[in-house]
């Protein structure tokens, strides 16, 4: 996680100094076609809620007008921060955001909104049963997928089956991109987390399975992670590599598998 002086922050307005609700952290890198309208859906779904909300969007190095334009936003609606890192990885801009975020709870989702905003009510009615942990998942018992292509489910379940065996028996989807927290599960998880600490300068999108090893940190903590199935829908913009990306995840699990062996995770 990169937590160095040069990530710059924009704070929409002094009136965030009370804590809220949730923090919605959104990692973005070269997204200037898309993430206006991501904006404008989440500042609507924000409107109509009580509770007070902030949106993170975290700049992972974009060269194009993504960091502008969520800037620009941020100008005008009190509910969103930017903070803008380097280019080195989803991972760390996940893991920076989280690391920043000030609300009750917080957690993640991808600029395309594939997930329905919808879910996060579904993981408060799970956190105030005793979840520590809610995850979106697009298999299991009324899990629909929308427009994904056949190729990319059966690599997704080969890799989730090999999860399975070595970390987390009995989580079938730990890839979905909607994954949020408790306060204390994230002060548990995150100085924890070994991948990508020391994270580097990247040349191309890093799509890497981070998200394995927040999930196994929480199993290995006892906190209790609910899965919520969801209807999910396919973005045809996906920076996901079939092979590299695939061979980055593999090295991912296996090194989580060893540190857990090593008690790394205590």
């Amino acid at each position: 996680m990169n937590s160095s002086p040069s990530s710059e922050s924009v704070d929409a307005s002094p009136e965030f100094q009370a804590t809220p609700h949730l923090s919605i952290v959104i990692p973005v890198y070269n997204e200037e076609n898309r993430i206006q309208a991501s904006l404008d859906t989440l500042i609507e779904w924000i409107s109509e809620r009580d509770e007070q909300i902030e949106v993170l969007i975290v700049d992972d190095g974009s060269n194009d007008d993504t960091l502008a334009i969520a800037q620009n936003s941020a100008r005008f609606h009190p509910s969103i921060r930017v903070l803008s890192e380097k280019h080195l990885g989803k991972a760390n801009a996940v893991l920076s955001g989280l690391a920043a975020a000030s609300g009750s709870y917080a957690g993640f989702c991808d600029v395309d909104l594939a997930t329905p905003l919808s879910t996060w009510e579904e993981c408060e009615a799970a956190f105030r049963t005793g979840a520590r942990v809610a995850i979106a998942s697009r298999e299991g018992a009324g899990a629909i997928r929308v427009g994904e292509p056949w190729y990319r489910h059966a690599m997704g379940r080969a890799f989730n089956g090999l999860i399975r065996l070595l970390l987390l028996p009995g989580i079938h989807d730990t890839q979905c991109g909607f994954k949020f927290f408790t306060r204390d599960a994230i002060a548990t998880i995150l100085p924890r987390c070994q991948l990508y600490r020391d994270a580097t300068v990247v040349q191309r999108p890093r799509v890497t399975a981070f998200d394995v090893e927040l999930l196994y940190i929480a199993k290995r903590q006892n906190l209790g992670i609910a899965v919520i199935p969801i209807t999910w829908t396919y973005g045809e913009h996906t920076k996901v590599n079939p092979l590299t990306d695939t061979l980055q995840n593999l090295r991912d699990v296996l090194e989580v598998r060893w540190n857990g062996w090593r008690g790394r995770y205590g």
